[in-house]
């Protein structure tokens, strides 16, 4: 399974290496949002720092919708999740290389936009450890989920407007603790950010082990 699912990874991943829509829209994109806000709360450099671990987080699920639609596109546009379907590789294994391979696009701009939070809104990072570790388990779930909905979306004819609507109430809890637990690890707010982390990763167990169950009979259907 884990070698079928490194196989349909690398595959996403050239494929995104070759069209370079990552790096050349969606991280200009990113670095935009973060300027807005910046401008947006100029006046208030305490607000910004307060505030950073949410307007971090809201940042990477704007990127994350784009990245998902994109993802979609690419197995949709000339029918390749037919013939995926037709390989000899098991849906779950499909599922696991798909979102291996958006959750590392969106750890890539995830770098990207914490080193922007840190410059542009004067903050720092005191605890390292904490942030990399609900960064990596946030993106999972988050990865996890956007694979799920983005072929549900699929099947139902309607990928561009409904897949949001979709995928915001399931993300809810995760944008949550993740910003919780940045607000601990940016020491702006008086949270245990390791208990909000253990949230995270219940939160992407359960995401990816339903995915793994249902992305087969959603496959098909769509």
């Amino acid at each position: 399974m884990l070698r079928d699912a490194l196989l349909v990874a690398r595959k996403d991943l050239l494929i995104e290496a070759r069209s370079r829509v990552v790096t050349n829209q969606i991280a200009p994109f990113t670095l935009l949002i973060l300027v807005l806000f910046g401008f947006a709360l100029d006046a208030d450099t305490t607000t910004l720092r307060d505030t950073a671990p949410g307007l971090f987080w809201v940042a990477v699920l704007l990127v994350a919708l784009l990245a998902i639609q994109r993802a979609v596109r690419i197995e949709t546009a000339d029918g390749a999740h037919h013939r995926l379907l037709l390989s000899s590789i098991e849906p779950p294994s499909i599922f696991l290389g798909k979102a291996m391979a958006l959750a590392l696009q969106l750890l890539a701009l995830e770098v990207l936009l914490l080193v922007s939070v840190v410059i542009l809104f004067d903050s720092s990072i005191d605890r390292p450890l904490l942030t990399v570790c609900t960064a990596v388990v946030a993106t999972a779930g988050i990865a996890s989920a956007g694979t799920l909905y983005g072929v549900l979306a699929v099947g139902l004819g309607v990928r561009e407007t409904l897949l949001p609507i979709l995928l915001l109430p399931v993300l809810a809890p995760v944008l949550i603790s993740a910003t919780r637990a940045f607000g601990d690890a940016f020491d702006r707010v008086d949270a245990d950010g390791w208990a909000w982390l253990g949230m995270l990763g219940v939160f992407a167990v359960i995401y990816t082990l339903f995915g793994m169950l249902a992305y087969g009979v959603l496959l098909e259907d769509s």
